[in-house]
């Protein structure tokens, strides 16, 4: 048998290992993103209440809307707007997952197995996953911004409609459509950086805590390579991606469904530094963790969602686990 068609026979993910775990990964962040998609809703509408800008700008303010916690919020998006508007934005947020979680993932592998140089059986440094996590966090948010712009703006419809404003977008192609014509290319990338800022922070909590305490408790413990393992590391970086991530998160929003003039230049705030500074000083530090309860309740299932599933996918291919 020839080179070639030795080739030929092998599996899928031989052949092409890095396409098999981008298209891998997706589809358990795909799963992941569907399960837990009203919680991202509900944050991110936790994080534009009480904006200080906002209400400084008579024009761009609407009508005083009292302060909701986690579950009125949620509540209300589905008394006021309808239970199916909780999954309003879903599908660019599915979009964008396809595109950021492969990419971050093919990338942080790449990094830590060719790059880093890990080897198999032995303890990774700290610093090395922490490289590895951001760079891969920030590489996969960068190509994925655009569709993170229209999620974020796309879940802000059906309050615009509550408050009697006209809606922007009559779906997804017609909000891609219209902020690349109204802001050309870099329309697209409008809040770019905090987003990128924020996805390396996110993967400093949730790729690098994720594969760290995994690797620790099979070099240190009697636990295997099992669900109850990855259970456990996925509740881990859960909580340290929520805590790392939600003030850049904060930031990304808002800078992302601020009212833009006809060259695209946001009206509110000048760039990611100063939205961070008029939020402290306008709204106090705290303001930074707001949605952070639906942050982390959303993190943690979608975390867990994620890695199980993905483990188990890989193994169900043929792939070695992560």
């Amino acid at each position: 048998m020839s080179p070639a068609e030795d080739e030929r026979s092998l599996p899928l993910p031989e052949r092409w290992p890095r396409a098999s775990k981008f298209a891998l990964s997706a589809c358990a962040a795909a799963v992941a993103e569907l399960v837990t998609f009203p919680l991202d809703l509900t944050k991110t509408r936790l994080q534009v209440q009480g904006e200080a800008a906002v209400r400084r700008d008579g024009a761009a303010a609407g009508p005083a809307v009292p302060y909701r916690g986690m579950l009125r919020t949620a509540a209300a998006i589905a008394q006021e707007e309808g239970v199916r508007n909780l999954w309003q934005g879903a599908t660019p947020a599915v979009y964008r997952h396809i595109v950021y979680t492969g990419v971050r993932m093919v990338t942080y592998e790449h990094l830590r197995d060719s790059v880093l140089g890990r080897a198999e059986g032995e303890s990774f440094p700290l610093w090395k996953a922490v490289v590895g996590g951001m760079s891969a966090g920030a590489i996969g948010q960068f190509f994925a911004s655009p569709t993170d712009l229209v999620k974020v703006q796309m879940q802000m419809e059906g309050k615009r409609k509550l408050e009697g404003k006209p809606l922007r977008f009559r779906g997804v192609h017609h909000a891609f459509l219209k902020i690349l014509s109204e802001g050309g290319v870099r329309g697209l990338w409008a809040g770019w950086v905090p987003n990128v800022q924020r996805a390396a922070l996110v993967n400093m909590g949730d790729l690098t805590t994720y594969d760290s305490v995994k690797q620790f408790l099979l070099l240190n413990t009697t636990l295997v390579d099992n669900s109850v393992t990855h259970s456990v590391s996925s509740a881990c970086s859960g909580l340290v991606a929520a805590v790392l991530g939600t003030p850049a998160d904060v930031v990304k929003t808002r800078i992302m469904n601020q009212p833009r003039d006809k060259q695209g230049r946001g009206l509110l705030y000048k760039s990611s530094m100063d939205c961070l500074i008029q939020t402290v000083q306008g709204e106090g530090f705290m303001s930074l963790y707001k949605g952070f309860i639906p942050t982390w309740m959303r993190m943690a299932p979608w975390s867990l969602v994620f890695w199980l599933a993905y483990e188990q996918i890989r193994r169900l291919c043929g792939v070695t686990s992560f």
